[in-house]
C-alpha cells in the first residue's frame, strides 16, 4: 500500500474541500493560514482561514459493506483512502450467551416487553367473569404498517450518523452499497426485515449523495485485484482485514472495471481503470451501552425502597456517554461515563472503554471532563 495519508480541509464558510496531504496541513497550521479540529468521529481535518485557490474537487466514493453486528465504511478516491471506520452496530452486539445480550436494542425491547406485560397483568381481575374485566381494546389495526425492527432501524441510523458527520468535512460525490441479499418477493413470501432496512438507508442516504447498488458477489475480485486481505474466521475483530477492506474494494467499483474485450485474434476479460488503496485513518464507533431510568424492577428491595436503576444523569456534573479523563499512579486513563455511586460512604464514578468494559471507579473530584456526551464512543 501506497503510505500517503489525506487530511480533509473545509472553507472558512465550512464548506467541504479537496483533502490535502499531511505535510502541506501541517505547513497551513503553522502558518496560521488553517487551523486543526476533530469532528464527533475524531477524524482530524483542517479549516482554511482565508479563501482557497480554487473550488474544484474530484470524485470522492463511499463503500459500505454491511453485516448483522459490525459495518465496515471507507471513503475513497481515485488515488487515496481517506478515511476507513468499522461500526460495532447496536441492535445485535456479538455475544457467546445463549440469551439475546441485555444491552442491544433486541434484548432491551425484550426485557420491556417482559415488564409491561407483567404491569398489565397486575390491573386484571380475575375472580370476575371475562367479558367483565378491564382488558383494554384495541385502538388501531397494527398489522397494517411499514415499519422497521428497531433493531434493524438502529443500526441503519448508526451508519448514517457517520456518513452525515463525513459529509460535512467531505464533498462526497457517491454512496456505493452492497446488496445484502434477503428479498424474497419473487417467492412470494414477501420481504425480510433486512431488505426493508437496507432500501430505507437508501434513500435517506440518497439526500446526502448518489446512492448506487452493488452485487455481493463482485466484492470479493475487486478485494483481489487491489491486493487487500480478508479476514474470514472471527468478523467481530476491530481490524480493517474484517470488513473495510471490503468497503474500500466496493467504493473502488466506481474506478475500475473488470470488461469484456475483443480483437481480431483475442478476446477475454481486463481490467479498465485506475484506483489505489492506500493507508488511511481507520476508527472504531460504538455506541454507549446505557439503560434508560426504570420505574420499576423485576425485585423489591428490603423495606419496599426500590433501588435506583438506569439513566444518564450524575450528581457530581457528568452525563452518562460523557468522554472524560483521569490520572491514577501517573497513568492518564480516558474513557466515558457510565454510572455512579453515590451512598453515605462511597462517591464514586465508573469509567468505560469504547467496547463497554468498565476501566474502573474513580472519586469525582480527580475526573475531568473532555468532551460532552455525542452518543458515540470513537477510538483511532
Amino acid at each position: 500500500m501506497n503510505q500517503t495519508t489525506r487530511v480533509p480541509v473545509i472553507s472558512p464558510e465550512g464548506k467541504p474541500l479537496m483533502p490535502t496531504t499531511c505535510g502541506r496541513a501541517r505547513k497551513w497550521i503553522k502558518a496560521k493560514k488553517a487551523v486543526g479540529k476533530r469532528n464527533n468521529l475524531g477524524v482530524f481535518y483542517v479549516q482554511l482561514l482565508r479563501e482557497p485557490s480554487g473550488y474544484e474537487i474530484q470524485e470522492i466514493v463511499v463503500g459500505t459493506d454491511r453485516g448483522k453486528a459490525f459495518t465496515g465504511i471507507a471513503f475513497q478516491t481515485k488515488l487515496a483512502t481517506i478515511a476507513l471506520f468499522h461500526a460495532c452496530l447496536p441492535g445485535f452486539y456479538k455475544s457467546k450467551k445463549a440469551s439475546k445480550d441485555r444491552q442491544s436494542v433486541t434484548g432491551k425491547m425484550a426485557k420491556r416487553t417482559e415488564l409491561r406485560r407483567t404491569r398489565r397483568g397486575q390491573r386484571i381481575n380475575r375472580k370476575v367473569s371475562f367479558n367483565q374485566r378491564n382488558h383494554r381494546e384495541k385502538r388501531f389495526n397494527n398489522r397494517r404498517q411499514n415499519k422497521i425492527p428497531p433493531s434493524v432501524k438502529a443500526n441503519r441510523e448508526m451508519e448514517l450518523r457517520i456518513l452525515t458527520e463525513m459529509a460535512k468535512i467531505l464533498p462526497i460525490s457517491q454512496i456505493r452499497d452492497e446488496s445484502c441479499g434477503g428479498n424474497s418477493k419473487n417467492n412470494g413470501f414477501g420481504i425480510s426485515p433486512v431488505t426493508v432496512g437496507q432500501e430505507w438507508f437508501r434513500s435517506q442516504a440518497s439526500k446526502i449523495a448518489s446512492v448506487v447498488e452493488v452485487d455481493s458477489l463482485d466484492t470479493g475480485k475487486y478485494r483481489d485485484y487491489l491486493g487487500l486481505v480478508k479476514n474470514y474466521i472471527d468478523k467481530s475483530v476491530q481490524s480493517p482485514e474484517t470488513h473495510t477492506n471490503d468497503a474500500i474494494a466496493l467504493a473502488s467499483t466506481h474506478f475500475i472495471q473488470y470488461k469484456e474485450f475483443h480483437t481480431s485474434k483475442t478476446r477475454g476479460y481486463a481490467w479498465v481503470g485506475k484506483c489505489v488503496a492506500t493507508l488511511a485513518p481507520f476508527v472504531v464507533v460504538t455506541r454507549p451501552k446505557l439503560f434508560r431510568r426504570k420505574l420499576y424492577q423485576e425485585n423489591y428491595s428490603k423495606g419496599g425502597v426500590l433501588k435506583r436503576q438506569g439513566g444518564t444523569i450524575t450528581p457530581f456534573g457528568f452525563r452518562s456517554g460523557d468522554y472524560v479523563k483521569v490520572t491514577r499512579k501517573g497513568e492518564i486513563i480516558r474513557g466515558w461515563v457510565g454510572g455512579f455511586t453515590n451512598s453515605g460512604k462511597t462517591q464514586n464514578i465508573a469509567i468505560y472503554d469504547h467496547n463497554w468494559l468498565r476501566i474502573g471507579q474513580f472519586n469525582p473530584k480527580i475526573v475531568k471532563l473532555i468532551n460532552r456526551s455525542s452518543r458515540l464512543c470513537v477510538v483511532a
